[in-house]
């Protein structure tokens, strides 16, 4: 049995931060674990490749839901990223923070003020580089280096410019003092080249002699003495081993794999642990409960002018994209093509926005499959903050088997009432006049859903997940959290999750910049390092959300 001070099963957005923190404390010793291969393929490398690894498992645990009851029982994807980087080597390399309201919401879930907008703000500047500048709100020496999109396609400019004449508000920074409105989206890409964790934190690691990394290695269980977190147990070329720490046990698997090894290795509900024939070290309930995500539909236009990304979905143009990519870093391979982007809310009342827009110059799915067969555009739009709550359940003692999983989306009213607004703000915003010399006739929902029923009936056919899975390891002090703000699970010692499973509550937009915040953040806590201090930089809520569901136009609201 190996000996080491800290194991941080799971190399992904949260464990490759970790693994580079903790290695900056030359006396402290770090065995980074990953189930998966390395990250040096080139679909994982080019961003305008992302759709590639959720076509397979090559790099992804490719799981699918159980019957989804309110979604027609659709099985509907879950890619996670199962390669070194985890999900933030397969993501869209959005970068979005959310909201501070959001964080100032987790303050008071968690009941500890150190998760308000004021003291995360910091942690992002820490781990942030963004290009366009440094300033109150981005860093200029992070690891995590940020591209703001150039948006030249003037289909980009059409939808910011249709989102203002719609009476919606521009922003300068989705990240920055103003998330509402209309604006260039930032992504992780660095000189045309995607920059996950892998890239960004354990690289720079690599070298350091106090971090052991060993991939494609399957952790079975956490072993404890009594409930003392001790050692993890994995298998590796068909070989059973053991490594053994000396402080932690930091567990970093995502939101479907942290649950999971906590049942197999003891901690969860009592009652379900005897089911699949596990001990129970530790009778937490919330386990694998939570569960979060946020869910989108697409609204398409054929385009008019053939100036859409349409030609790049042919097998000619895609060879010829990736030689030019390879060889100079330069041209459609170097863009997610989530240029532009917005925030918005759906009805007056809502205090900061509910739907959130990504804009792609293209129409056709998220992963690349089903396109349209001529030019066209699309806006991905869903709400922010679902109401619907699902759940991760083990199935078996064996860790090789995949968990259930079931989102329960669309569950609530709330939910099916905020995603038939968005779809029609959506139709409304690309009826305004900057759309005028491109939009053809709507690919989908289509002309012919109006009604209530039929809008449901859409979402319920062709919705996706937007991939922001989180909160089944929840944060908090109430009979169903999991770890405390610390991400200590509740009745162990020595035992941690670090990763977006213990988010309370899920953000105002994508997860992984979020994530990443959060292990900048604790690893400071396990460090025992001083908090930064925190941030005085001011956000912006729009005065009026009470009156007025738009920035600018009282009378056109929806609901």
């Amino acid at each position: 049995m190996q000996d080491t001070d800290y194991i941080i099963v799971g190399a992904g957005s949260a464990g490759c931060v970790l693994a580079n923190r903790l290695t900056e404390d030359r006396d402290v010793r770090v065995c980074l674990i990953e189930t998966g291969p390395a990250d040096r393929s080139w679909m994982l490398q080019m961003p305008a490749a992302f759709s590639r690894p959720l076509l397979n498992d090559r790099f992804n645990w490719a799981y699918r839901t159980a019957p989804e009851p309110y979604m027609n029982n659709r099985r509907m994807d879950c890619p996670r990223g199962r390669v070194i980087g985890g999900s933030s080597s397969i993501n869209g390399m959005c970068y979005i923070r959310g909201h501070a309201e959001d964080y100032n919401r987790w303050s008071v879930e968690t009941g500890d003020s150190e998760w308000s907008y004021a003291h995360c703000l910091p942690y992002f500047r820490k781990s942030n580089t963004r290009l366009a500048g440094a300033d109150d709100y981005h860093g200029g020496d992070g690891p995590l280096v940020v591209t703001t999109g150039p948006c030249e396609n003037p289909l980009f400019q059409a939808f910011i410019e249709a989102g203002v004449q719609a009476g919606y508000g521009r922003t300068q920074d989705l990240n920055g003092y103003r998330q509402e409105g209309f604006g260039s989206m930032d992504m992780t890409v660095n000189n045309g080249v995607r920059w996950s964790t892998s890239k960004a934190y354990l690289n720079p690691a690599r070298p350091r002699e106090n971090l052991e990394i060993i991939h494609r290695a399957l952790v079975n269980r956490v072993i404890f003495e009594g409930n003392r977190a001790v050692a993890i147990e994995y298998s590796q070329n068909q070989n059973v081993r053991s490594i053994r720490c000396d402080r932690e046990v930091i567990v970093c698997g995502g939101v479907i794999n942290s649950p999971q090894l906590l049942n197999l290795s003891g901690v969860g509900r009592a009652s379900h642990l005897e089911q699949i024939g596990v001990p129970c070290v530790v009778d937490l309930p919330g386990v694998g409960e939570n569960l979060q995500d946020h869910l989108e539909v697409y609204v398409q236009h054929r385009c008019k002018q053939p100036i859409s990304l349409y030609p790049a979905l042919k097998f000619t143009t895609q060879a010829a994209v990736l030689l030019q990519w390879k060889f100079s870093k330069r041209g459609w391979g170097t863009s997610n093509h989530f240029e532009a982007g917005a925030f918005i809310r759906s009805r007056a009342g809502v205090k900061h926005p509910n739907l959130q827009y990504h804009f792609f110059p293209v129409a056709a799915n998220y992963d690349g499959r089903a396109p349209a067969k001529d030019h066209g555009f699309q806006a991905h739009v869903g709400p922010m903050r679902p109401t619907s709550r699902g759940y991760v359940r083990t199935l078996s003692s064996d860790p090789s088997k995949p968990p259930e999983i079931r989102f329960n989306y669309m569950e609530m009213e709330n939910d099916r009432r905020e995603m038939r607004d968005g779809i029609r703000l959506t139709r409304e915003i690309f009826a305004q006049e900057a759309f005028d010399p491109f939009r053809a006739e709507e690919l989908a929902p289509g002309p012919e859903a109006q009604t209530d029923a039929e809008l449901d009936a859409f979402v319920r056919a062709k919705s996706e997940s937007a991939y922001h899975p989180s909160c089944t390891c929840k944060m908090g002090t109430d009979e169903m959290a999991v770890v405390d703000s610390q991400g200590r699970v509740h009745g162990t010692e020595n035992l941690r999750v670090v990763d977006a499973s213990i988010m309370p509550s899920i953000v105002s937009g994508n997860l992984n910049a979020p994530t990443i915040m959060m292990a900048e953040k604790l690893a400071d806590r396990i460090r025992g390092r001083e908090p930064l201090a925190p941030s005085d930089a001011p956000f912006h809520i729009v005065e009026s959300w009470k009156e007025r569901q738009r920035e600018f136009d009282p009378d056109r609201s929806v609901g």
